[in-house]
């Protein structure tokens, strides 16, 4: 897993306490807690399907005036339940990433003068843990309302929790931004810098073409109030904040928490080590944090969804008439989506043949970028077949497609309807059903006369994972050596410099 971000970041003497201990709670307490924490959430759970109900009937209920106090009361309330979660490294250890504070941690072996832990696969190629896709289905059936993850990894947007219901406070490894219109582009490429720096992109919104800049924080940085405001604004209104895989270390993230107290909210942790904020929680809970959540989900009698990784590339095909007008001489480019000089990080080369009665050269394009150049008769039709051998880190090994070639002179720019959300949805649907990568499809066709091009963008399934609750059944750290990877968090200042818990009072949390 790719230690680039660690590397990045300025020097600081201070990070806080590392190397710190594990715990792990005996498997009877552990299950007790467990049940415990299932029961805070589902009060959450029935409190907002009773909301439903309510906001659906209130119509006809209105009809009779004498309820009318009634309800309007009972709507306030129900609206009022809340479930926040907030995330740090330990929801990703068991994707392969890194953490920095645990005894293996990235600053601990630092400081004690050790090798780094190797990578295990691309950090690119990581996949969302047990516990990112049960958020999703929490969040899905109306029971999470928000979720705040110091982590830069990308996981939680990856694993579906829509944006507008996140706050990734230290920002995303694989986001860019525009600093003059706000448009935010998720990358399948890790950015290249970090500390809000300009990247090699511009924006790509009509009118604008501003320079893009990276969205990680460096210890400078200030934490972005598009982020922070949203965040506490709803631990404010939270009921039950659900703390996952954080040691709480880092102001002001981690006093975030804390707001949903002076309105009567709880506090669960969950984290192999101890956190300056235990004594102010209700529960806490030293379990792995996909163990732990995966048995609440069974608890709740609910199922943990299926990750689908889809990946987007294009197809550009270039024509242009020989000086002679007797041939036709075209170039073949297989690009990013993110720009013709963007990397494609999950495809490692691709072969390009043609049909047995066409005496056209093969190739393999095992380069980036993927480049090439022929000349054909200017009034042949055939097929052009590719075969597109993924990289390390996917769960298939290659793709197989085809794309007619013809020289037909447009007159003018235009680009098919394609329904691109109901095709991304077909492949997923087709992926969890056969249990199977590697199924493709056109979302998007576009063509301009001049010069005569065509691009047709695919879309494939390069990963697929499935999750199940069983691991519940299982004592306490019995998983420890599947689980382990490692998360990515950092941690930020509002105000300037973001400040270890080892530099402040406890008492002033």
């Amino acid at each position: 897993m790719s230690l680039g971000y660690a590397e990045k970041l300025s020097f600081i003497e201070d990070v806080g306490q590392v190397g710190m201990a594990e715990f792990f709670d005996p498997s009877h307490v552990l299950q007790c807690k467990i049940e415990e924490l299932a029961k805070l959430i589902q009060k959450v759970w029935i409190f907002t399907l009773f909301h439903i109900l309510i906001v659906f009937f209130l119509p006809i209920i209105l009809a009779s005036c004498c309820y009318l106090s009634i309800f309007k009361n009972a709507g306030l309330c129900l609206q009022s339940k809340h479930l926040v979660v907030f995330t740090g490294a330990g929801i990703s250890t068991s994707c392969g990433i890194p953490d920095f504070r645990g005894p293996k941690g990235i600053w601990t072996l630092q400081r004690e003068g050790k090798d780094l832990p190797k990578a295990s696969l691309p950090f690119h190629r990581a996949m969302p843990s047990m516990t990112h896709m049960a958020l999703v289905e929490l969040e899905r059936a109306g029971i999470l309302k928000f979720v705040i993850s110091q982590n830069v990894d990308g996981l939680h947007l990856r694993s579906g929790i829509p944006r507008e219901k996140l706050s990734e406070l230290h920002g995303d490894s694989f986001m860019e931004m525009c600093p003059s219109c706000g448009a935010e582009y998720l990358r399948d490429f890790e950015v290249e810098t970090i500390g809000l720096k300009e990247t090699s992109r511009r924006c790509s919104v009509e009118k604008c073409g501003a320079k893009l800049k990276d969205t990680v924080l460096d210890w400078e940085d200030a934490l972005p109030p598009k982020e922070i405001d949203p965040a506490e604004k709803h631990c404010k209104m939270a009921d039950l904040v659900l703390c996952l895989g954080t040691s709480l270390q880092i102001t002001p993230a981690c006093n975030l928490p804390l707001k949903c107290l002076r309105g009567g909210g709880k506090i669960v942790i969950v984290n192999l080590q101890k956190t300056p904020k235990d004594k102010k929680a209700n529960v806490v809970i030293h379990g792995l944090v996909d163990k732990v959540v995966a048995g609440v989900m069974e608890s709740l009698n609910m199922k943990i969804p299926s990750y689908v990784r889809i990946d987007l590339f294009q197809i550009i095909l270039t024509q242009s008439l020989s000086g002679d007008q007797r041939f036709i001489n075209w170039t073949l480019r297989v690009a990013s989506v993110h720009g013709l000089t963007s990397q494609l990080p999950f495809i490692e080369s691709i072969e390009v043949s043609f049909s047995d009665n066409q005496n056209y050269k093969d190739a393999v394009l095992d380069k980036q970028p993927f480049l090439m150049k022929r000349r054909t008769a200017r009034n042949e039709t055939f097929d052009i077949f590719f075969k597109v051998n993924y990289s390390d880190g996917c769960d298939c090994v290659s793709t197989q497609l085809s794309l007619p070639f013809e020289f037909k002179v447009s007159t003018e720019e235009h680009e098919e309807i394609i329904d691109k959300e109901a095709v991304l949805q077909s492949l997923r649907e087709k992926a969890v059903e056969e249990s199977s990568c590697g199924h493709s499809d056109v979302v998007e066709r576009r063509a301009v006369s001049e010069p005569k091009s065509e691009a047709v963008v695919y879309a494939t399934v390069t990963s697929l994972r499935t999750y199940h609750s069983q691991q519940s059944l299982l004592a306490n750290g019995e998983l420890k050596w599947k689980l382990e990877g490692s998360g990515t968090s950092r941690k930020r200042s509002r105000t300037g410099k973001r400040k270890s818990k080892a530099l402040e009072e406890e008492s002033k949390a």
